[in-house]
């Protein structure tokens, strides 16, 4: 056909780019959908309109334009049905915005300016082909200068795109709520901004751009449990068994404890995978907790949102006025900030790669989540971090079977917030600036949760009564922080080769408490970890069928600082209790000695473990502790000083003791140098009840000051056999020796020991014959 003579028929123009387009080039614009195309029987019959003379006997012939206002400016009136027109671009042929749209003569779809186009009339549409994958270029967004909300809406609110893609910056206005599954919107690394956006609701962290949601159907069904559910039981009570089909999933909830307003121990979205019988059914979670008998729990039927995807965005949120206190300073204050993304009622609905900064609330809100991966993502300056819920990388509430990996956060308030979550695991991230607490959770009954690798404060079961204080089997391995705090009702903690180290909240400023570990020995296994200075322990909770167990660590002491909380008459407050149980620590040591108190503990054992002075005028270790064990290690310029039972006066949590305490050094222990008190074992006060027995010990006293053993006052019973002293002198002679109260030594080698203040020797008092005194 001549192109002049055509060109003078259509009487439209036609530019040289036109002359010049390929049918590869054409395909290679409408991107992955062109690839369909490509192997159909269109890519045979493009055609620029100019040359269909927009004929309807050319129906079969794919159309071409060169954009968007050429479409619309077409006369429908002569399409067929079913006609394909190929949009070279939105504005300018090859800038994107390509698509392959068909003839819809009988749609009524409203008009949206991307994936559907009206013609002027109330019937006839141009439909966009596709498939599966919608482009915001589509929609005439080529940057952030005008809002793409009503393509957003556009184009996740149609079921049949699978994923959205963003080519360009983009900026909303809107904050977007979807009910839909199997969408993923990828920006590819492009940034989103949020100018202008409109007022959140508020205390609202789900108000964020987009916010994927199940919705509950109504169906709800509540029961009074008959009998316990067991810990570890998947098998729950329910009232009629006959809604509850297999695959369906329901939000079960416990009715609260009396102790607090969000102390639920089952607060989950689930899964059911078996019906037993009328009253039975399992479900995909094991509980973490026994539910007695009696206790309600509701279960309310949920459509979740399945596999909805965000990635590959750079966030940047809008500023919000300074605040600094723990009051609103206007109405609107919190209403103003913007985040990303939020998923409630959601199933396997994942974030990878969103950089944020100057965020509000969470850059990733997550609540009643279940089989998820947050991963790739970075939070830096966040707007505000001070308020409650502000300032996160991501809030996980109600959730079950997380992945979080590869995550940063920078002078964040948390990059990982877990409430009332189980079976989740964190791996490979890392916060800097973080006194505030990087890795947290609250305390709403969270179990089985694993961090690998990662670095930060930590901070478990610490949010207050209200939510429980407590927490089960938190495994912590190859980590490093400025603080790790998990002295609440925290049962079964596993600490491997974990680190706290003193940190700078800024050049020469100190963060409080940095390089501390305070833990609750209840299940507590710690392995290969360091304290720069301190581990505190007390005990809120007695739940632990495992041993307390120390192993292979090395801790700074603090002067005037507690290795385990004493009493503190009258208070019932978590974390500052004593610890009325038994503890193993083996092969560590306590180093920088000055004055610290071991202030509780009913029995500790000590397996070739350490404690070191700072110097030779220091090394004061007040000990409280019912029983001690020492098999090898020891004491060098390092001295214990009893203090009587910690719990002989008792307090609201514990009943008044007998004052008695036992020492015993055995397993080629070893007693070196000399310390502030001039003592390595010492006892003045008038009430003190102590049982002594010395095995195979060797104790070196740097001077004659120094006593192996100081008794004085107080009652009290020893033995040593086959041990050993060297230099310095004993201390007893007021000890309150005799009748029942012995002191034996035999079998034992002096070597210059200052004997001049042991006791008369009677029936009960033998310390000369039998012994080899040089």
């Amino acid at each position: 056909m001549d192109r002049e003579n055509e060109k003078s028929k259509t009487d439209k123009p036609e530019s040289a780019n036109k002359e010049s387009m390929s049918r590869r080039n054409v395909l290679r614009t409408l991107g992955i959908g062109g690839a369909a195309l490509a192997g159909s029987a269109l890519s045979s019959k493009l055609a620029w309109a100019a040359e269909s003379n927009v004929n309807p006997n050319k129906a079969g012939e794919v159309m071409q334009v060169a954009n968007v206002g050429e479409l619309l400016s077409l006369n429908a009136s002569k399409l067929a049905d079913g006609q394909h027109i190929f949009v070279s671009g939105y504005n300018a042929i090859g800038d994107g915005g390509g698509k392959l749209v068909r003839w819809n003569a009988a749609s009524t779809k409203p008009d949206n300016g991307g994936t559907v186009h009206a013609a002027g009339g109330s019937a006839g549409r141009y439909e966009v082909v596709h498939n599966g994958v919608g482009d915001f270029r589509w929609f005439g967004l080529f940057g952030p200068a005008q809002p793409a909300d009503a393509a957003l809406d556009a184009l996740v609110g149609d079921p049949s795109i699978r994923r959205v893609e963003a080519h360009s910056d983009l900026n909303f206005t809107k904050r977007h709520v979807f009910h839909r599954s199997d969408i993923e919107v990828d920006f590819l690394g492009h940034t989103v901004t949020t100018e202008g956006i409109e007022r959140n609701t508020i205390d609202n962290p789900f108000g964020a751009v987009l916010f994927f949601q199940g919705t509950k159907t109504g169906v709800v069904q509540a029961v009074t449990l008959s009998a316990n559910v067991e810990e570890y039981s998947d098998i729950f009570e329910v009232s009629d068994s006959s809604v509850f089909e297999i695959g369906s999933w329901w939000h079960a909830q416990i009715k609260n404890n009396p102790g607090g307003g969000a102390q639920r121990e089952l607060d989950y979205l689930v899964k059911v995978t078996e019906v037993f019988d009328g009253t039975h059914v399992r479900f995909n979670y094991k509980s973490g907790w026994q539910l007695a008998a009696g206790r309600m729990v509701t279960y309310t039927k949920i459509e979740p949102a399945f596999r909805c995807h965000v990635r590959n965005m750079s966030f940047v949120g809008v500023p919000v006025p300074v605040n600094g206190t723990s009051t609103r300073p206007t109405p609107d204050w919190d209403m103003i900030g913007s985040n990303p993304v939020a998923f409630e009622y959601a199933v396997e609905c994942d974030a990878t790669g969103i950089n944020a900064t100057k965020v509000f609330w969470p850059v990733v809100m997550r609540r009643y989540n279940t089989h998820f991966l947050t991963e790739r993502c970075q939070l830096m300056n966040p707007e505000e971090r001070d308020w409650g819920g502000t300032g996160y990388l991501t809030q996980q509430i109600n959730v079950l079977y997380g992945h979080v990996k590869d995550c940063n956060t920078s002078n964040a308030r948390h990059l990982n917030d877990f409430t009332c979550a189980a079976y989740c695991m964190v791996e490979n991230c890392h916060g800097d600036g973080d006194e505030y607490g990087p890795f947290v959770t609250h305390g709403q009954f969270e179990h089985d949760l694993t961090y690998i690798g990662n670095s930060g404060l930590l901070s478990f079961a610490n949010s207050g009564t209200t939510w429980g204080d407590s927490a089960k089997r938190i495994t912590v391995k190859k980590h490093i922080a400025s603080r790790i705090v998990a002295n609440k009702r925290l049962t079964d903690l596993t600490l491997e080769d974990c680190h706290a180290v003193v940190t700078y909240t800024k050049p020469g400023a100190k963060m409080a408490n940095s390089g501390s570990i305070w833990v609750n020995m209840d299940g507590l296994q710690m392995r290969g970890c360091t304290a720069q200075e301190m581990i505190t322990i007390s005990k809120g909770s007695s739940r632990a069928k495992r041993r307390n167990i120390i192993d292979s660590c090395s801790f700074g002491m603090l002067n005037g600082y507690e290795i385990a909380r004493p009493i503190r008459t009258g208070t019932t407050a978590v974390g500052y209790t004593p610890s009325n149980g038994e503890l193993t620590i083996v092969n560590s040591e306590f180093t920088n000695v000055e004055d610290v108190n071991l202030g509780s503990i009913n029995k500790l054992t000590l397996i070739n473990t350490w404690f070191k002075g700072s110097s030779p005028t220091t090394g004061k270790v007040r000990v409280g502790t019912r029983e001690i064990v020492m098999q090898g290690g020891g004491l060098i310029n390092c001295g214990f000083v009893f203090t009587g039972a910690w719990d002989k006066t008792g307090d609201v949590n514990n009943a008044p003791n007998t004052p008695n305490q036992s020492i015993t050094v055995d397993g080629g222990a070893v007693f070196s140098g000399t310390n502030g008190e001039k003592a390595f074992l010492k006892s003045t006060a008038a009430g003190n009840v102590i049982d002594w027995t010395f095995g195979d010990v060797t104790s070196v006293a740097a001077d004659a000051e120094t006593a192996h053993f100081h008794i004085e006052n107080g009652s009290h019973k020893l033995r040593a056999y086959r041990s050993r002293f060297k230099g310095g002198k004993y201390v007893a002679a007021n000890g309150g020796f005799g009748g029942a109260n012995y002191l034996v030594l035999s079998s034992i080698i002096e070597e210059g020991v200052d004997r001049s203040s042991l006791p008369a020797e009677d029936v009960t008092i033998k310390h000369s014959e039998g012994n080899i005194v040089i």
